[in-house]
C-alpha cells in the first residue's frame, strides 16, 4: 500500500466503480479502498434477507414465509437502466456487460385521479390510452411526431420552435395540451421530478422524451433494463474492468485520514500506511467536512406476496405519482421487481416507493404510493441526507460524487459521472475513446 498512484477512490459507489474503470482504462494507476466489507456503499444490495432485517433493527428476523434467505438480493437504492441512456453506453463500450445479464422491465405506468395507466409513448399507444379524451390524443400524437422528427441541426424540423429560447411551457401551448397530458409528458417521459423545466429552453425536455422513446423502441414493453440479482452487480461489473486493467481493489479497509499540503490532496492515510496520490475521488462519507446538505430523499422499501393491481401483473413495473396529482414540489416513483429477477423468493416481489422530502412527516408524503400497494407483508423505511460537495475540486483535486437522488432512473447519476470526468482531465468525457482497443486484454479469442 506504500505506493504512488494517480488516483485513489474512497467507496464502492456505483459512481466511483464506475470511475475507477474508466481511469483504469485511460492507463492511470488506480488504488480503490471501502471501509465496508461489501461493494456498493450506499447503492448496494443486501443480501441474505437476515442481513436486511438487522440493518433495519428488526430483531425477530424474516418469518418463514419469506422463503431462503439467500434468494433475496434487496437494492437499498432502487433504479432502472433507459435502454438507451448513458449507462448502458457506458456498459457497452467498456463491455462490462459480458459480466451481467439484464431482463426489460415490464411496464411504465402513470398516476391520475388516484388510478393507474400505462405511460402511452408511440402514436398508437396514444390513440388507444384511456389517459386522454379523443380531441386530446390527436393534439398528443402531433406532438409526439413533432419530438420525434426535431433535429437540433436541421431547422426545417423546429416548426417556429427556437430550441435556445422557446420554453417548455410555450412548446405545450402551440399544440394546445391540457394540464394532465402535460403532467405525465413532463413526469413520466422526460422523467423530470419538479415542474422547474417548464420555464426552461425546451431543447433539453425534448432530448429526454427522445431518450424515452428510442430507449422504449428498443424493446417494446418499456423502456427500462434491471440486471438480474439486482444493482449490486453493477459496481462490481466496473471493479473487475478496474481490476484488469491494473486497477487495486482493498475493501474492509478503513481510512483514517486524508492528507493535504497546501490545500492540495496527497494521499490516504490507513492503519498506519500512507498510500500517495494525485487525484482522489469520493463519496460525501469520506468527507464531511467538504459537503453540504441539500434535502432528504425517503425510501419504502415493502415485500408483497402479489403483483401491483391494474398493472396486468407484471412482475416488474415503474409508477410515477406527477407533484400535480397529489399537491406535492416533487414526484413519488415506485420501482417493482420481483423472483422473476432473482432478487426475491419464489412469488415474491419488491415494490419500493421513494421521494424527495418536503414535510416534517415523510413517510405521510409517500401514502399515496402505498395505498397502490396494499397489502404489503413488511416495510423497511430509509431516511437518507442528500449531501454534494461545496467545491469543484480544482484547487484540492479531491472530487467528491452527490449522494443518489430519488429519481428511479441512472441518468442524474452519469451526468455527475461525466461532471466529475470533466473536472478531473480537464476534456469532456468522449465515449468513443471509451471503446476497447482490439485486442488490449482479451488477446483474439474473444473478440
Amino acid at each position: 500500500m506504500d505506493e504512488e498512484y494517480d488516483v485513489i477512490v474512497l467507496g464502492t459507489g456505483l459512481t466511483e466503480c464506475i470511475l475507477s474503470g474508466i481511469m483504469s482504462v485511460n492507463g492511470k494507476k488506480v488504488l480503490h479502498m471501502d471501509r465496508n466489507p461489501y461493494y456498493g456503499g450506499e447503492s448496494s444490495s443486501i443480501t441474505p434477507l437476515e442481513e436486511l432485517y438487522k440493518r433495519f433493527q428488526l430483531l425477530e428476523g424474516p418469518p418463514e414465509a419469506m422463503g431462503r434467505g439467500r434468494d433475496w438480493n434487496v437494492d437499498l437504492i432502487p433504479k432502472f437502466l433507459m435502454a438507451n441512456g448513458q449507462l448502458v453506453k457506458m456498459l457497452l463500450y467498456t463491455e462490462v456487460t459480458r459480466y451481467l445479464d439484464f431482463k426489460v422491465v415490464e411496464g411504465s405506468f402513470v398516476y391520475k385521479g388516484g388510478k393507474i395507466y400505462k405511460v402511452p409513448s408511440t402514436e398508437t399507444e396514444a390513440l388507444a390510452s384511456n389517459l386522454m379524451g379523443m380531441f386530446e390524443k390527436r393534439r398528443f400524437r402531433k406532438f409526439l411526431v413533432f419530438v420525434a422528427n426535431f433535429d437540433e441541426n436541421d431547422p426545417k424540423t423546429f416548426e417556429g420552435v427556437d430550441p435556445q429560447s422557446t420554453s417548455m411551457r410555450d412548446v405545450y401551448r402551440k399544440f394546445d395540451l391540457g394540464q394532465d397530458v402535460i403532467d405525465f409528458t413532463g413526469h413520466a417521459l422526460a422523467l423530470y421530478r419538479t415542474d422547474d423545466y417548464l420555464d426552461q429552453p425546451c431543447l433539453e425536455t425534448i432530448n429526454r422524451i427522445k431518450l424515452y422513446s428510442e430507449s422504449l423502441a428498443r424493446y417494446g414493453k418499456s423502456p427500462y433494463l434491471y440486471p438480474l440479482y439486482g444493482l449490486g452487480e453493477l459496481p462490481q461489473g466496473f471493479a473487475r474492468l478496474s481490476a484488469i486493467y491494473g486497477g487495486t481493489y482493498m475493501l474492509n479497509k478503513p481510512v483514517d485520514d486524508i492528507i493535504m499540503e497546501n490545500g492540495k490532496v496527497v494521499g490516504v492515510k490507513s492503519e498506519g500506511e500512507v498510500a500517495r496520490c494525485k487525484q482522489l475521488i469520493c463519496d460525501p462519507s469520506y468527507i464531511p467536512d467538504r459537503v453540504r446538505k441539500a434535502g432528504q430523499v425517503i425510501r419504502i422499501i415493502c415485500i408483497l406476496s402479489h403483483p401491483i393491481k391494474n398493472t396486468n401483473d407484471a412482475n416488474s413495473c415503474q409508477i410515477i405519482i406527477p407533484q400535480n396529482q397529489v399537491n406535492r414540489k416533487s414526484d413519488i416513483y415506485v420501482c417493482m421487481i420481483s423472483y422473476a429477477h432473482n432478487v426475491a423468493a419464489q412469488g415474491k416481489y419488491i415494490a419500493i416507493a421513494s421521494t424527495t422530502v418536503e414535510t416534517t412527516e415523510p413517510e405521510k408524503e409517500v401514502e399515496p404510493a402505498l395505498e397502490l400497494l396494499e397489502p404489503i407483508d413488511q416495510k423497511f423505511v430509509a431516511i437518507s441526507d442528500l449531501y454534494e460537495p461545496i467545491d469543484d475540486g480544482s484547487e484540492s483535486q479531491v472530487f467528491c460524487s452527490c449522494s443518489y437522488d430519488a429519481t428511479t432512473h441512472f441518468e442524474t447519476t452519469c451526468n455527475d459521472i461525466k461532471d466529475i470526468y470533466k473536472r478531473m482531465a480537464g476534456s469532456a468525457f468522449d465515449f468513443e475513446n471509451m471503446k476497447r482497443k482490439q485486442n488490449d486484454v482479451f488477446g483474439e479469442a474473444d473478440q
